[in-house]
């Protein structure tokens, strides 16, 4: 039997343990919601680049983050980018691709996520592809990655636009598609902004990409299924944000008897509810009547600029069995900085719109 003594004494001790003591239990809510309210630090490598710029703009007023930033004497100092790269929450890399093996090589820890803008993952298959609108899976899986891969910013309306239809078997995985491309001048990066807004004469419009091995085929045919590259014809033009995505396509191309009401019903049916892609009405005549294209005939690809978003149309002919699929959207917003922000709320469990 114990005593009323030994009683007493064993009483006071288990009292005076951190596990029953009232100090211990405030400082452990203390630290748990100093935890849940600490702000994110980002470190965004490469931000003085094009695409480094407008991820920070979009960043800077936002009251859940701190952005670190390397001082300019240290910016080649590997142990100091090492340093902010595992001191971040999330890191940016806005580099080229070398560069970018690189600096995802110096993470040191199991907690920092990394959302690669360069086509240096894309195809990788320990990186998360990321668009998120991909599939119903797809933002599920950026959330609990700790790799993501950005996507191109043509390719983000090829696949937008080819995708739902290769899953609702509209478009057979074997087709040969074509698709034409036209994207403002800062899709070229600092070098190719300078000729256009230099002093110098240079052209208004150009086509490129005519060794038939375009950087973007392979995550072209990755995320859409299709077992044959596209026959891909970009073009970049005198004005500076913007994109429009075109894919020609014959009715042959297709399953048997699909129309254009189908098509436009599949892509409806996939983006249901989605937050940044939208697919507007369908043919000409409806696209027309929403006021949508200039001076009633031209689709203009600097609308959606300084946006996250991307809109998706359907013109069709069902009498002559033609259509083009576009995609329109700003090629520095979710064609690479917008879609990298987005990345980055998804991936630290934040509003998917945030900043945005």
């Amino acid at each position: 039997m114990i005593s009323k003594t030994s009683a007493l004494s064993l009483l006071l001790a288990v009292a005076s343990t951190d596990a029953f003591s009232t100090s211990s239990l405030f400082a452990r809510k203390y630290a748990s919601s100093s935890s849940l309210s600490a702000k994110k630090k980002i470190f965004i490598d490469g931000e003085a680049g094009t695409t480094g710029l407008q991820v920070r703009d979009r960043l800077a007023n936002r009251d859940d983050l701190e952005i670190i930033s390397i001082s300019d004497e240290l910016r080649k100092d590997v142990d100091e980018r090492k340093r902010l790269i595992n001191e971040a929450d999330c890191i940016i890399l806005c580099l080229p691709d070398e560069a970018s093996k690189q600096a995802a090589s110096m993470v040191e820890n199991d907690r920092t996520v990394v959302i690669d803008a360069s086509t240096a993952f894309r195809v990788d298959d320990d990186w998360t592809y990321g668009f998120p609108e991909l599939s119903k899976s797809q933002t599920e899986d950026i959330k609990k990655s700790k790799r993501i891969s950005n996507p191109g910013c043509y390719p983000t309306g090829f696949i937008a636009l080819t995708r739902p239809l290769v899953d609702a078997g509209i478009i057979p995985t074997d087709a040969a598609l074509t698709v034409n491309a036209v994207s403002g001048y800062t899709g070229g990066g600092n070098a190719l902004i300078d000729i256009f807004e230099g002093d110098e004469p240079h052209e208004p419009w150009g086509a490129y990409g005519y060794s038939m091995n375009h950087k973007h085929l392979p995550e072209m045919s990755k995320y859409t299924g299709l077992t044959k590259l596209p026959i891909f014809q970009p073009t970049v033009s005198s004005f500076a944000q913007g994109m429009v995505v075109s894919i020609p396509l014959h009715y042959s191309f297709l399953k048997e008897g699909a129309t254009g009401e189908e098509v436009h019903a599949a892509l409806t049916k996939h983006y249901d509810g989605s937050t940044f892609v939208k697919v507007m009405p369908l043919g000409e005549n409806g696209v027309k009547e929403a006021g949508l294209l200039e001076r009633g005939a031209f689709l203009r690809p600097d609308t959606l600029a300084d946006t996250n978003n991307l809109e998706l149309f359907v013109f069709h002919n069902d009498e002559e069995e033609r259509m083009v699929l576009c995609a329109r959207l700003d090629n520095l917003g979710k064609g690479a900085s917008g879609a990298a922000v987005q990345n980055l709320n998804l991936s630290l469990g934040l509003d998917e719109a945030c900043g945005l």
